[in-house]
């Protein structure tokens, strides 16, 4: 089925919309014989207009182009599955009705994207012109974008730069890894030491690529993984946290009508500085 994805085909699949001489299948691999008469029946499109919703929001800076947000913990960026509604994009569409269709109706306005359980800075554009040129600095690698982030154990040297590329995990595909640069894509980071506990390292990393995962990976190939995360670190957290400890603090950009880098910033989320003060406050002398 030219033009659709395999994940879309198994949905289908599932929903029961394939049938072999008559008869609805449910498995994704079925044998057939020459001259099965195979009927697939595609759902109508969906209507994929979003609707705004009444969400308090951050917001960092806004003018006529864009608006920049401090995304809090816990909120998917755009509607995905499971996650329909009570989105970042929902909310700014509930804020500025304008962005409605800006770079595309299903992600409108989104120029990059922060993890659900990452907080700090994440922009927006109000308008196509603002969308892509926007957009065109993430994609030539022209923004700084730096994180804080709190890891287990520490890093082989107090600063240091990862060069490892990112592609999908061999064996469980809904995971990255580090991977032979031929089988995944460029991946550089680079971080420097803020702090240090008896059992942790508190770090600012700037990334110069953005591949999904591309922090939490590297750390976890450094022997550091990222405190809270149970997905690439230890599935119990080694202290009391209720999500991974990474924060997009400090994001610069050139924006419409300006010539130098407009810098964004969001102060550390208060549940992660709760976990910074408890480390400082066991150090000795404290």
């Amino acid at each position: 089925m030219e033009g659709h994805s395999r994940s879309y085909i198994q949905k289908i699949i599932t929903a029961g919309g394939v049938s072999i001489d008559g008869v609805p299948v449910f498995k994704k691999a079925e044998r057939v014989s020459p001259g099965t008469e195979i009927e697939v029946v595609i759902p109508e499109a969906e209507d994929t207009t979003l609707q705004g919703e009444d969400i308090p929001l951050d917001i960092i800076f806004e003018n006529d182009d864009l608006i920049a947000v401090n995304k809090p913990a816990g909120m998917v960026v755009h509607p995905a599955l499971g996650h329909p509604t009570g989105t970042l994009v929902q909310a700014v569409l509930g804020y500025a009705p304008e962005i409605e269709g800006v770079g595309g109706v299903k992600r409108p306005g989104l120029v990059h994207r922060l993890d659900q359980d990452t907080s700090g800075v994440i922009l927006l554009a109000k308008n196509d012109r603002a969308h892509q040129f926007l957009q065109d600095q993430f994609r030539d690698r022209q923004v700084d974008k730096e994180y804080l982030a709190l890891v287990d154990g520490r890093p082989p040297t107090p600063n240091g730069r990862v060069e490892v590329a990112i592609g999908r995990d061999p064996k469980y595909r809904q995971r990255m890894a580090p991977v032979l640069e031929r089988d995944g894509k460029e991946a550089i980071s680079e971080y420097f030491t803020l702090g240090e506990f008896p059992k942790h390292t508190y770090l600012r990393v700037k990334i110069m690529t953005g591949r999904t995962h591309q922090i939490r990976v590297h750390l976890n190939y450094l022997g550091c993984p990222v405190v809270g995360d149970t997905v690439y670190g230890r599935k119990t957290p080694s202290i009391p946290v209720e999500r991974q400890f990474l924060h997009a603090f400090r994001l610069s950009i050139v924006i419409p009508g300006e010539e130098d880098k407009h810098c964004f910033e969001a102060p550390l989320a208060l549940d992660l500085e709760g976990i910074l003060n408890q480390l400082r406050e066991k150090l000795p002398g404290a």
